[in-house]
């Protein structure tokens, strides 16, 4: 009997560790994606594009409110072309106000600021306040989504017909979870202030109306924001036909991920699947990044107003890595003119920088001329002979 109770007592100490070391997170995730259900997944790492691990990616499929990542790109965009700004008060028109669906309630004739417009898009998902920001840059949703889909197109969406800017139910408004990655790594590269937004979990915003004022809570439709500790971002969607959607964003140790999810049956779902692919990646992704920022050096100029021309590299290396390899091991060799023959111009392209893994090439940056260098005329060699016979 004694001996039955101490292999009973073990087997309770040994449950209640797993379910300590659950609560904990002690407990690492499966190094696989077979508990992904979603009929249609894709992780991307957003700094090469690289895609990780994908299902059925380019299904076309009805994306609801993570549309709104390419509104939220249209609105930054005009906001960086100083079209726009953060304090600028946008009016809603009665059309606005009519949308359905995930909403925070505007008022025809209701002002409220793009910053504040902003919040209501990215936190509450708000289909009215999309509106807003369509008919203030665009003039009418119509336009606006005419621009949506040029941008798309710039970005390589094939998949994507965008007929509305909120992402409500519409025949023909398709995009897939592979266009849904290449938009979302557009918004988060190019504007990374969007997690400022996209991070928020709960906050408040005032209603002034003829009624009179009023406070209404935005509370984060992303609940990995809570759930999970790297996140970082970016939409949820979810309507009859699209069913649960989301495009998660998370940062780990320098490495980012977008996990985009789409057709879950339910909202458990699309964030199993989501944190089961953000885990995955950071589990196995590495990655290397060199900033360029010394000056490569300098060549010979024959023929200009300066004897030399300083090179720069035009932009920043980053290599990923999914085998274990020894990212220490990354060599880079300059590959450069001998001289250069005026005249230069700045930005010109002079040469590369080669990165090598062991005998691999795996990469490369342009090098390019660091400043105008003019052909030099009678007077500036008149001048050069001179001061040489000086000398």
């Amino acid at each position: 009997m004694n001996g039955h109770r101490r292999v009973l007592q073990r087997l309770l100490a040994l449950c209640l560790a797993v379910v300590v070391c659950c609560s904990t997170g002690i407990i690492t995730p499966r190094a696989d994606l077979e508990s992904v259900s979603a009929p249609s997944a894709v992780l991307m790492e957003p700094r090469t594009g690289k895609v990780i691990w994908e299902k059925d990616s380019h299904q076309v499929r009805p994306p609801a409110s993570i549309t709104k990542i390419m509104t939220l790109i249209l609105i930054f965009d005009a906001l960086e072309e100083g079209k726009i700004k953060l304090d600028d008060q946008v009016t809603t028109s009665e059309y606005a106000a009519s949308m359905g669906g995930s909403q925070v309630f505007l008022e025809p004739g209701e002002t409220q600021t793009v910053d504040t417009m902003i919040k209501c898009i990215a936190v509450a998902s708000a289909n009215d306040a999309c509106v807003c920001m369509a008919e203030l840059i665009s003039g009418s949703e119509e336009q606006f989504v005419a621009a949506m889909n040029e941008r798309a197109k710039g970005l390589g969406m094939n998949d994507t017909n965008f007929v509305n800017c909120n992402g409500l139910d519409t025949e023909g408004h398709v995009t897939s979870a592979y266009d849904v990655a290449l938009m979302s790594r557009e918004l988060i590269t190019k504007y990374p202030q969007i997690h400022e937004y996209s991070t928020i979990w709960m906050e408040n915003i005032t209603h002034t109306t003829a009624k009179g004022t009023k406070e209404f809570g935005l509370t984060n439709t992303n609940k990995l924001i809570r759930q999970y500790q790297y996140a970082t971002g970016l939409k949820t969607g979810s309507t009859g036909e699209a069913k649960y959607c989301v495009s998660a964003t998370a940062e780990k140790d320098g490495v980012e991920m977008i996990a985009v999810v789409m057709g879950a049956p339910d909202y458990k779902v699309r964030f199993a699947d989501a944190t089961a692919m953000l885990n995955y990646g950071f589990g196995k992704a590495r990655v290397y990044t060199d900033t360029n920022e010394e000056q490569v050096g300098e060549v010979p100029v024959k023929y200009g107003v300066e004897e030399s021309v300083p090179l720069v590299c035009g932009q920043n290396f980053t290599y990923m890595d999914l085998e274990g390899a020894d990212l220490a091991a990354i060599e880079k060799q300059a590959e450069l003119p001998q001289e250069a023959e005026a005249p230069i111009t700045a930005g010109g392209l002079a040469g590369r920088v080669v990165y090598r893994l062991g005998e691999q090439e795996i990469g490369s940056v342009d090098v390019l001329y660091g400043r105008d260098v003019p052909r030099a005329g009678f007077l500036d060699c008149f001048w050069k002979v001179l001061d040489w016979c000086l000398i």
